[in-house]
């Protein structure tokens, strides 16, 4: 019987039921199949780590638990290329109070150096050529500071161009072109327009050049004085006839002053009504209006389109003189180098000031005249009370005296001016 196992012969020759003459496979090599290459992407940090809602780490088991972590994940398991602070692996987070207060330091620093060298820079091209000591009998000290603030029609530095664009001629030497006193104090700001023309006395002096002794003169204008023997000469003057001390003295010249002008882009005016008048070069139309260095210039100088000629060009020269300070003194001036180092340069050159005045001095003066233009304070004339011979003005004397009495007590200013 064939049982499927062994043929007729009786040889065994099946290895399996059915098979006639089945051989044993031998062993197979399977195919290797290797699994293609990922690029390995940077661990990426998922916000839901800060809540506790991360997925944890994948073990494999899908289990939600992360190994070494309490369950359902969370920060405290959460490796450490996951950390969700920023920077690197394991760097801590920035501390940004620190950096800021760094910072600050940093920034103060630099702000009060910058300060310190501007303030030493300036402070070493102010020209303090005025020695007030050399002015005899003085008046008492008052409680307000007091500027003598002149302009001058000096042509120092001037080319032959620039003297025929601003109008000034050639005339040798230099006279007061005008002259003001500005008392800053507690109780408001004052500036007091002198008229070149007034009638005044020139008392005794002595010469600040020779040392010579020299009597009164009685019967003069006030702008001799100037000729005569200086701004210390001037000085003495101007407290004689009113009795007030002059702490400050501060000059400018036409070129100076037109410069600072144009450092500053120009000084913005209302020009009420407008007028022409040749010598100055003034040619004006009313309403507002940036005037230049040339312009102004022409605007403070102009005194033959006016009938009352000295007062009406004092009051311009009151006005001018605010809208200055008033646009010089601003942090859109102080704190901006390219306009603070222009205006400082050009005014310095040929700004000519006592030897006891420091750039602090100077920046109060201008902030007292800021302060008039603001309306804290006022601006006037010296009272007048009628004309003198040459055609000069007489100072209205009780008015004058009750006037500097208010200002010596730091009282508030209630006279009134022509």
């Amino acid at each position: 019987m064939n049982d499927g196992w062994s043929d007729d012969r009786g040889q065994n020759r099946g290895y399996g039921r059915g098979s006639a003459d089945a051989q044993p496979e031998g062993a197979r090599a399977m195919r290797h199949v290797q699994r293609p290459q990922v690029p390995q992407q940077p661990p990426q940090y998922d916000p839901r780590f800060d809540q506790g809602q991360g997925p944890g780490y994948d073990s494999g088991y899908n289990t939600g638990q992360v190994y070494g972590a309490p369950q359902g994940g969370g920060r405290g398991g959460v490796p450490p290329q996951y950390s969700p602070r920023p920077g690197r692996p394991g760097q801590p987070a920035p501390d940004w109070r620190r950096r800021m207060k760094v910072g600050s330091i940093v920034l103060v620093v630099a702000v009060v150096g910058w300060s310190v060298g501007t303030y030493a820079w300036a402070s070493s091209r102010m020209r303090n050529e005025v020695d007030l000591s050399k002015v005899i009998e003085r008046p008492a000290e008052g409680d307000c500071t007091t500027y003598l603030i002149v302009g001058s029609d000096s042509r120092e530095g001037m080319s032959a161009e620039e003297k025929k664009k601003l109008h000034t001629g050639s005339a040798e030497g230099k006279r007061t072109d005008s002259m003001m006193i500005l008392a800053a104090c507690g109780s408001g700001n004052t500036m007091i327009s002198l008229p070149r023309d007034s009638w005044v006395t020139i008392p005794s002096f002595v010469g600040s050049e020779s040392g010579k002794k020299f009597g009164a003169r009685g019967g003069s204008k006030l702008n001799a004085a100037y000729a005569m023997d200086g701004p210390e000469l001037l000085v003495r003057t101007v407290e004689y006839n009113t009795g007030l001390r002059i702490d400050h003295y501060a000059e400018i010249g036409f070129a100076g002053f037109a410069n600072i002008v144009d450092a500053l882009g120009g000084v913005e005016m209302n020009i009420e009504k407008g007028f022409k008048d040749k010598k100055s070069g003034a040619d004006f139309q009313a309403g507002e209006q940036t005037l230049n260095g040339e312009q102004a210039l022409a605007f403070v100088r102009t005194r033959y389109a006016f009938a009352e000629s000295d007062l009406a060009r004092t009051k311009n020269q009151q006005k001018f003189l605010s809208a200055l300070a008033n646009q010089a003194a601003t942090p859109g001036t102080i704190l901006n180098p390219f306009t603070l180092y222009p205006t400082l340069g050009a005014g310095l050159d040929t700004l000519i000031v006592d030897k006891d005045m420091s750039l602090y001095d100077l920046g109060k003066m201008f902030f007292a005249m800021k302060g008039i233009s603001g309306g804290d304070g006022k601006s006037m004339n010296i009272p007048i009370s009628g004309s003198a011979p040459q055609g000069s003005l007489k100072w209205d004397m009780p008015k004058v005296k009750q006037l500097v009495g208010q200002i010596q007590n730091d009282e508030k200013v209630t006279v009134e001016g022509k």
